[in-house]
């Protein structure tokens, strides 16, 4: 079967193909066709059963493109994924969801489905749960969202806070005062405010206290009305530190937490505050929980496979300790 797209936008249609034909080559692969250009038409090749999908996915990059989007090897990966699943429709939707423009010119807006469920429960909710691997861009949403409503007026502060805690390594001893102690655990927060605002707008608002970044410890004893909270790496609290740090919000004040369960780096035996906040919380209405997966990371296509890969690992772990354990207490009853 062949199926002609008629396109008189050369631009758009350079955009689509991508560098060596790279974006249009991986259409191909996924759905063994042959896509070629002639003439502002596009003509695809192949199966009946795979043309219509192909032709969905060519006329949403297209209008992305349109819209002034970046077409990369992300983008083309994602709407293949989401149209084989039948949800390409819906993908419209992104190009509509705007957060905030950067210093530099840019436009933040959720890549995929599921940031933009996670942004909407965002502006909906006084607490929102964001849980999800790394990559899904939680925290660097909530950081935009946080300066939207600071600039929108509806918060008069920013603040952004995550537990001290190390990676499964020891870093010893760190020179300097306590500021330069802490700074390397809020590293990936500065950067998101500086891609953000820019070192300058970022400095002279913390130096006039309207952003604050700082360890979680620092939040204790404190009541914050009318600011915007962010809690990263939440799976590294304590249920104690948890239970501290929601009941520090107060009036006008909107609260997000971060958190990866599968990279809990708290000591043996010390149970993950985002893991006891979800089983405790999950009815309370005003909070909502949020949950992104490897179809929601945005980094390189592997990073994907590696969490996916980790994750199908863990599970048949777990399903070997529950057969071994249920395998040796009936053991233990034959022998009484």
């Amino acid at each position: 079967m062949v199926k002609r797209i008629v396109l008189n936008d050369f631009s758009a249609l350079h955009i689509l193909f991508g560098n060596l034909d790279e974006n249009i080559k991986t259409i191909e692969k996924h759905f063994d066709v042959n896509i070629a250009s002639r003439d502002g038409e596009i003509i695809v090749k192949g199966d009946p059963n795979h043309i219509s999908a192909v032709e969905e996915i060519i006329q949403i990059l297209i209008r992305a493109i349109q819209a002034g989007e970046v077409i990369d090897q992300q983008k083309v990966n994602y709407v293949i994924s989401t149209v084989k699943v039948g949800e390409g429709s819906r993908i419209e939707d992104l190009s509509k969801s705007f957060i905030v423009v950067t210093t530099k010119g840019k436009y933040i807006k959720p890549k995929t489905l599921g940031q933009n469920a996670y942004i909407k429960a965002i502006q909906e909710n006084d607490v929102t749960f964001g849980i999800g691997p790394a990559g899904t861009g939680k925290t660097f949403l909530a950081v935009a969202m946080a300066v939207r409503a600071f600039k929108n007026n509806e918060v008069n502060r920013i603040i952004i806070t995550r537990p001290a805690v190390e990676a499964g390594e020891s870093l010893g001893f760190l020179p300097g005062d306590l500021q330069m102690k802490v700074d390397p655990y809020l590293r990936p927060l500065y950067d998101a405010l500086y891609e953000i605002l820019g070192a300058d707008t970022y400095n002279n608002f913390r130096e006039r206290g309207l952003i604050e970044v700082a360890p979680l410890a620092y939040m204790r004893g404190r009541t914050l009305d009318n600011s915007f909270i962010i809690l990263d790496e939440a799976q590294n609290t304590t249920k104690e530190q948890m239970k501290m740090f929601l009941t520090r919000f107060g009036f006008g004040s909107k609260v997000v937490v971060n958190g990866d369960i599968t990279q809990i780096d708290l000591p043996s035996g010390k149970k993950s505050g985002l893991k006891n906040a979800i089983e405790v919380l999950k009815h309370v209405k005003g909070i909502s929980f949020m949950y992104l997966t490897e179809r929601d990371v945005v980094r390189h296509e592997l990073v994907k496979k590696i969490i996916k890969s980790y994750d199908s690992y863990e599970q048949k772990q777990k399903s070997f300790e529950t057969k071994t354990t249920q395998k040796n207490k009936n053991m233990s009853r034959r022998n009484r």
